[in-house]
């Protein structure tokens, strides 16, 4: 009696036109065919003797072909990054990290500096509204903003050409230029 693992062998090419009648792509076919064999020769020790190698063999194509198509129904097709660049998110500690930075910098500007960006920035006041509940006039609410938002600038290392990348609203307010004069 011969061994088992040296009949494969001779299965080779039927198994491939099977595999190649079930994905209709010979790449996809010779992927599944390599893929059974594998299965087939690690678990040799369960095929009988005797039996039909063949149907064995065949079988494990099959299953291997149906395990393989359930897995990519589940999978997204997505070969130029389109949609996986659609799911990335941002670390959530380089939005710590950033706001980490802001605050020491934030501590650093004067009083006055500070409320005026919390008025205009963060609680979106006008510079006419923030300069009326100051008790200021308007031209002193837009220098201290000017100057705070300048001061913050130099304090985090930020460029008129870097970008501010904060995760939080309020902050990108408060770091924004203001265009409206």
């Amino acid at each position: 009696m011969t061994d088992p693992k040296e009949d494969l062998v001779k299965h080779l090419g039927a198994m491939r036109a099977f595999a190649m009648s079930l994905c209709r792509n010979a790449a996809t076919a010779d992927d599944l065919v390599q893929e059974a064999l594998i299965k087939a020769w690690t678990n040799m020790d369960k095929f009988e003797p005797g039996t039909n190698m063949r149907a064995w063999l065949f079988t494990i194509v099959r299953n291997t072909y149906y395990s393989l198509h359930r897995k990519r129904r589940r999978e997204v097709e997505d070969v130029d990054g389109v949609y996986s660049d659609s799911l990335a998110q941002k670390p959530d500690h380089d939005g710590r990290l950033a706001m980490r930075d802001f605050g020491e910098a934030f501590d650093q500007l004067n009083d006055e500096q500070r409320e005026a960006l919390i008025l205009v920035g963060a609680g979106g006041f006008s510079y006419e509204e923030a300069a009326e509940t100051c008790c200021v006039a308007v031209g002193t609410i837009k220098s201290r903003v000017n100057r705070a938002r300048a001061r913050l600038a130099e304090l985090m290392c930020i460029d008129e050409e870097g970008a501010v990348e904060m995760t939080d609203s309020v902050t990108a307010g408060i770091v924004a230029s203001q265009s409206a004069a």
